[in-house]
């Protein structure tokens, strides 16, 4: 499910397959103390819709919830 008719912005982005490198945890907010929405393992797909300050934002999973995790959690690209 997009988020195209759930969401309002001016533009929708392209998300940006990249891979989970190293455990660790979705958040609700750009924050280390911030609600833990779910975890992440190594080798699952994380799609990015955003990347600053240190943190990413996107979705993953087969029910595509949304959150932030650190930048430094995922590979580089979409290769492992």
């Amino acid at each position: 499910m997009s988020l195209a008719g759930r969401v309002i912005a001016s533009h929708y982005a392209e998300p940006v397959e990249r891979r989970v490198q190293a455990s660790t945890t979705l958040r609700s907010a750009p924050a280390a103390d911030a609600e833990p929405v779910r975890e992440l393992e190594p080798g699952e797909t994380f799609l990015m819709l955003d990347d600053s300050l240190d943190w990413a934002w996107g979705y993953a999973g087969v029910d595509r919830r949304v959150g932030y995790l650190p930048t430094d959690a995922l590979a580089t690209s979409a290769q492992h």
